[in-house]
C-alpha cells in the first residue's frame, strides 16, 4: 500500500463531506476506546488515509481559491474598445 495509491483510489471515490464525516467517527470511535490493538491500528490507518483525502480536497479548493483571487493572466475580456472608438 503506497500513499500515492491509496490516496488517489480514495480521492477517486470520497467526496471531501463524506471524507470528513467518517474521518469524524473513526476520530470518535478511538476516544471511545475499547477496541483491540489491531482494530485500534486499523482504524488509525483509515484516519490517516481520509485525513490524505481531505487534505487533497482543501488545497485543491485553496488552488482554485488562489487562482480566482489572482483574477485572469490574459485579460482577453479587454476588447480594447473605448467610448473614443464609437464615433
Amino acid at each position: 500500500m503506497t500513499d500515492d495509491g491509496t490516496t488517489a483510489a480514495a480521492t477517486g471515490t470520497l467526496g471531501y463531506e463524506q471524507a470528513r464525516d467518517e474521518l469524524i467517527e473513526v476520530v470518535r470511535r478511538l476516544e471511545a476506546g475499547g477496541t483491540s490493538l489491531e482494530d485500534s491500528l486499523a482504524l488509525w490507518e483509515r484516519g490517516e488515509e481520509l485525513a490524505k483525502v481531505c487534505r487533497h480536497w482543501l488545497e485543491g479548493a485553496r488552488a482554485r481559491l488562489d487562482a480566482a483571487l489572482a483574477g485572469p493572466a490574459d485579460p482577453a475580456g479587454d476588447s480594447g474598445d473605448t467610448a473614443d472608438d464609437a464615433s
